[in-house]
């Protein structure tokens, strides 16, 4: 049988989404109903294996677009070598899974022999785009952060694709979808499932003309079902963690299907994998959207937790699903969250400290990590590293004599050894010698040279004693008073070789301790090298 091939790319779209899109004849309709007869309801496919869609193998060589590829069973041993990081040691098993990795969402094609085709499909080329994709450094090398992103739970659908197709999107030709649940996950009440289900349908409708209705039997535009390891589409899940579902786009046979691993826990909050937040993901495959390069998008390939507040579609989602099928009119969220750009002219900063020598930027849910080996800042979700954290945090510094971090949010603070938060926190900022009545920290730095850490709120600051563990005498002080020229307020200090870097809106000033003046002014963007 040939393996079905995977079709997707860029627009040149503002949003980063890339689209399922069509190989073949212009004349083939792109909504099963449209088409002359319907394979859902002929004897070209069977329902089997708990609900599934089951197509036979002529079907799957007809050249109707069977879209994804996923793991189709772990090699013994390694067919193809890859390239490393000389600093780094990968044992066998390690390796096999990258390569698996590579196959599985990148197209890596070895021929029979095992040698690379000469088309760019080698092993390194592979690792290239996928640090690309995710905003890695790119080397062409497995590291150890390539490594440990690619052990990272994830949808299914892989991330690129072919790139010669027909430049025609795939999405459905109608406004009104029907959908049904062929079974359900024992580790939610069915009650629990329908609303997730029904909820994640609504993050679509909300922001298109799009409606969907669940039908309790007979063939929907999209199955939903439950299934573990070979579960009868030709594409196994992988056990617990790894991939944990997959859908296929708009068509005919699996088009529009959603498939949801019944080997991993699935709950309604952040223990095991949120049903929600998957199946939301899931169906934006459904519709036609394929893996957004985007950290804050929903349709990221890896999988964060976002918290049980509540959920907003963001703008990038947004703009690709509105490219398919036009905005509707009942969004109940007309400011939908971006993902911020690094060397935007306007850029402030929410707070910044380091970490171990890496420096950390925060913005909104997200942050930059800044490392001196690394050519390029990433972009990650706050919650992607903490999800007991908020989605966004006020302050932040780092004490390097006790190896701690400490984050702030509200009336909370959270200390960190490493990437792991403390025992005993969050505990209230009050505890450390600030008024009761003080709601939140809009900065905060620790002076190496003298054991001290500056918060500042408003258009005043305090200086603590890290080593007594006490609030100093004689403050709060003005800001404008004691570092004159950086204004009445700070968003965000870092301290660095004598000199401490305030942030305010789209300015940072380079501020020199030793002579207690301002001796630069930068765009706060100049951090990125903008």
């Amino acid at each position: 049988m040939p393996k079905p091939q995977c079709w997707g790319g860029e627009t040149n779209q503002p949003s980063k989404h890339v689209y399922f899109q069509q190989r073949g004849s212009s004349n083939l309709s792109l909504s099963g109903d449209s088409l002359g007869w319907d394979y859902k309801s002929k004897g070209n496919c069977s329902l089997k294996h708990r609900g599934f869609r089951l197509q036979k193998s002529n079907m799957m060589q007809s050249g109707l677009p069977a879209v994804f590829f996923f793991l189709l069973g772990l090699p013994s041993c390694l067919t193809i070598p890859i390239p490393l990081e000389d600093s780094h040691e990968f044992t066998e098993k390690d390796l096999q899974f990258a390569e698996r990795y590579l196959r599985t969402h990148y197209d890596l094609r070895p021929n029979p022999a095992g040698i690379m085709r000469k088309s760019g499909n080698t092993v390194a080329a592979k690792l290239r785009e996928m640090q690309a994709f995710f905003g890695l450094e790119v080397t062409g090398k497995l590291d150890e952060e390539t490594y440990e992103l690619m052990q990272k739970p994830r949808c299914g659908v892989p991330d690129v694709g072919e790139y010669n197709f027909f430049p025609r999107k795939l999405k459905w030709s109608k406004m009104n979808l029907t959908y049904r649940i062929m079974n359900y996950t024992s580790d939610l009440r069915h009650n629990e499932v329908d609303r997730a289900f029904k909820k994640a349908f609504k993050v679509w409708s909300d922001v298109t003309p799009l409606n969907f209705t669940r039908i309790r039997s007979g063939i929907a535009d999209i199955m939903i079902s439950f299934g573990t390891k070979e579960h009868g589409d030709f594409y196994p899940f992988d056990g617990p963690s790894g991939l944990l579902a997959h859908a296929f786009p708009p068509g005919p046979d699996y088009g529009g299907d959603a498939h949801f691993d019944d080997d991993e826990v699935w709950s309604d909050d952040s223990k095991g994998y949120n049903l929600f937040l998957v199946a939301a993901h899931e169906f934006g495959h459904s519709l036609g959207l394929e893996h957004s390069r985007d950290p804050g998008a929903l349709m990221f390939p890896i999988y964060t937790y976002t918290g049980k507040t509540g959920f907003v579609l963001p703008d990038d989602d947004v703009q690709g699903i509105q490219e398919l099928y036009g905005a509707g009119d009942k969004d109940p969220n007309p400011k939908h969250p971006k993902t911020p750009e690094k060397c935007d002219v306007e850029l402030s900063l929410d707070a910044i400290t380091e970490l171990r020598g890496e420096m950390l930027v925060f913005k909104d849910r997200f942050f930059w990590r800044l490392h001196p080996q690394m050519v390029e800042a990433e972009l990650v979700l706050l919650k992607s590293f903490w999800p007991e954290l908020p989605n966004k945090i006020d302050a932040a510094y780092e004490n390097p004599i006790k190896d701690l971090v400490f984050m702030f949010k509200g009336k909370k603070v959270w200390a960190l050894n490493g990437y792991d938060i403390v025992e005993d926190f969050p505990k209230k900022i009050h505890e450390m010698g600030f008024p009761k009545e003080m709601k939140r920290i809009d900065a905060a730095v620790h002076v190496k040279d003298t054991g001290k850490t500056l918060f500042f709120t408003g258009n005043k600051y305090w200086s603590y004693d890290e080593e007594a563990e006490v609030m100093e005498a004689g403050y709060p002080r003005l800001i404008e008073e004691e570092f004159p020229g950086i204004g009445d307020k700070v968003d965000a200090v870092y301290e660095r070789n004598g000199y401490l870097y305030f942030f305010n809106g789209p300015l940072q000033f380079e501020y020199s301790i030793w002579s207690q003046r301002i001796v630069r002014v930068l765009h706060t963007n100049s951090l990125f090298w903008c």
